[in-house]
């Protein structure tokens, strides 16, 4: 079985969207609008086959995201090697996105750094 994509409600689109093809080398689509609801949405693919569907539409209630909740806890990107992890988490933080950890080894033997992004969501960036 394959998850075949994940998808992430926002209230910013284009600004999601910018970002996980800026810094995660996604690939968008041109986009879909659902012009009767105010639906609107978009798929960024990656080289893994990955796929993420955010999306938006009118009369979201964005609730305050504690890092310690049940639930979605973070999306990890793998980018290779732990240099790139370091020079990746450098000009996220250069460009003021918030570094919650790392980059480190963890107990389980993961290199990574995690950060704040996408609208006060964890993103983790490992080897």
């Amino acid at each position: 079985m394959l998850i075949d994509h994940i998808a992430l409600y926002v209230n910013d689109l284009e600004a999601v969207r910018d970002f996980f093809v800026r810094y995660l080398g996604g690939s968008s689509d041109d986009g879909y609008c659902n012009s009767t609801t105010g639906f609107r949405s978009f798929f960024i693919s990656f080289d893994s086959g990955a796929r993420l569907e955010i999306m938006n539409k009118p009369e979201l209630v964005d609730f305050h995201k504690d890092l310690n909740r049940t639930g979605y806890a973070h999306i990890a990107f793998s980018v290779g090697s732990k240099d790139r992890v370091d020079a990746l988490t450098q000009m996220l933080k250069a460009d003021g996105y918030e570094i919650t950890g790392g980059p480190r080894t963890t107990g389980d033997g993961y290199y990574e750094s995690s950060i704040i992004a996408i609208e006060g969501n964890l993103i983790e960036i490992t080897v």
